[in-house]
């Protein structure tokens, strides 16, 4: 199982500010575990429709779409920060 984190505007779209989700066999990424949550759910497709808006960390490092998930990993899905 992974822990699944949202926050901003990924949350509000998702509906929900963190799930568990059992990792599929054959989900090996974090571009592999958006298509999966996608295809199940229609508020996950929204909120992963522009992933070039999107940011991840896995294990709260930052990560890119081709990094690798595992059980147990926590990844999570936030917007650009910006400050002034």
């Amino acid at each position: 199982m992974i822990r699944l984190v949202y926050f901003a505007w990924v949350r509000e779209r998702i509906g929900r500010a963190e799930e568990a989700f059992d990792l599929p066999a054959g989900v090996t990424t974090v571009a592999d575990l958006c298509d999966r949550l996608a295809d199940g759910s229609e508020a996950h497709a929204a909120a992963f429709a522009e992933r070039e808006r999107l940011r991840v960390a896995v294990n709260q490092d930052h990560a890119d779409w081709s990094s690798p998930v595992a059980d147990g990993d926590e990844v999570a899905f936030f917007p650009p920060v910006t400050g002034g």
